[in-house]
């Protein structure tokens, strides 16, 4: 998606080679009609795949996930990183590790919001090491529902985790992925 592209070299900020900060448009402040393009895009990308649920991890997910659910015109469900009171004992849960924090987490997802009747379109901001879409994918496979779709607006293509999504014939679809980043530059795949 050239949009996304030239938005993240405009106004992403590399810090080494590993970290990219897209704070100021796409997971802090919120750019709105970007995250529409990304919606429309993802829409674009996974019309025909029978999605009746977007599935995504807060926090920064969530906002690309209303995007796309307000498109495709169904329920968006995110994982929370914390196990509240509220949510009860009935749900699907997965260990995730963060790199960002540099800690490990559980994934949790109410049994009443995901089911063997839905087909998801799961989405994220970012897919570096697979990390988080690994936990989302055991979430969907505890309940039985199947993934018509990946959505990742920005994939680390240096880092492993969407290679090894696409060995698993996964249908991952990335906005913008990038070859490698550093400090002078990034340089983008060419689809």
């Amino acid at each position: 998606m050239k949009l996304l592209e030239e938005r993240i070299r405009r106004d992403g900020r590399v810090i080494g080679t590993e970290i990219l900060k897209v704070d100021s448009f796409l997971n802090h402040q919120i750019d709105v009609q970007l995250l529409d393009e990304i919606g429309n895009e993802l829409y674009r990308l996974f019309k025909d795949a029978g999605i009746t649920k977007v599935l995504t991890i807060e926090a920064s997910g969530i906002a690309i996930g209303c995007a796309a659910a307000r498109v495709f015109q169904v329920p968006v469900v995110f994982a929370k990183k914390a196990r509240s009171l509220n949510i009860g004992t009935d749900t699907y849960t997965s260990r995730v590790h963060s790199f960002t924090y540099g800690n490990d987490y559980d994934i949790t997802v109410s049994r009443r919001y995901l089911s063997d009747a839905d087909r998801v379109l799961i989405v994220d901001d970012f897919l570096a090491n697979g990390a988080a879409l690994n936990g989302l994918l055991a979430v969907c496979e505890q309940a039985g529902a199947s993934v018509g779709g990946i959505g990742i607006c920005i994939e680390k293509g240096f880092q492993p985790g969407g290679d090894e999504i696409r060995a698993k014939g996964l249908p991952l679809q990335s906005l913008a992925r990038i070859r490698s980043m550093s400090e002078e530059g990034i340089e983008f795949f060419e689809d």
